[in-house]
């Protein structure tokens, strides 16, 4: 497995991979309402192209096949930070934190923040995030509970 930069040619296989895993491992923690507002199936192309390449967007493959992606904005935000369904607790997350965190300090970047979705909460626990504050967001008319975490990086 690898981890590297977003190409334009990795923007199908990542709305999949962002779908599959909403669809299929966030499922257990929201309902298929909530999975349906956070990921639809009619998602634009070319709103993913440019999503993907105006951040710092960091890729895991195994072989030929996009297995994780992560996203750093320059404020130090985690943006989407999603894994393969079949590639669920095998280091992939890990690895694309490193990535992140590497990329944070190569910035100057002194704290990361995500807002985590139950499901995520517990992998960022253990990699050192702290919990600021358990929220409710609305997504196409959809609430959801995630948590604001933070991590001090040095």
């Amino acid at each position: 497995m690898r981890v590297r930069t977003y190409e334009i040619r990795d923007t199908q296989e990542i709305i999949e991979l962002f779908y599959n895993t909403v669809h299929e491992v966030n499922i257990h923690d929201y309902t298929k309402e909530q999975v349906d507002a956070w990921a639809p199936i009619n998602m634009d192309f070319g709103d993913w192209q440019q999503r993907l390449a105006d951040k710092f967007t960091y890729v895991a493959e195994e072989e030929t096949k996009i297995v994780g992606f992560g996203q750093l904005e320059a404020n130090g935000h985690i943006d989407c930070f999603y894994c393969h369904q079949d590639f669920q607790s095998k280091g992939i997350g890990t690895k694309i934190l490193e990535q992140i965190e590497l990329k944070a300090r190569f910035l100057g970047i002194n704290k990361l923040f995500v807002e985590a979705s139950i499901t995520a909460k517990p992998f960022f626990e253990n990699k050192g995030f702290i919990i600021v504050i358990k929220q409710e967001v609305e997504r196409r008319g959809q609430k959801f509970t995630n948590f604001v975490m933070e991590k001090i990086i040095v």
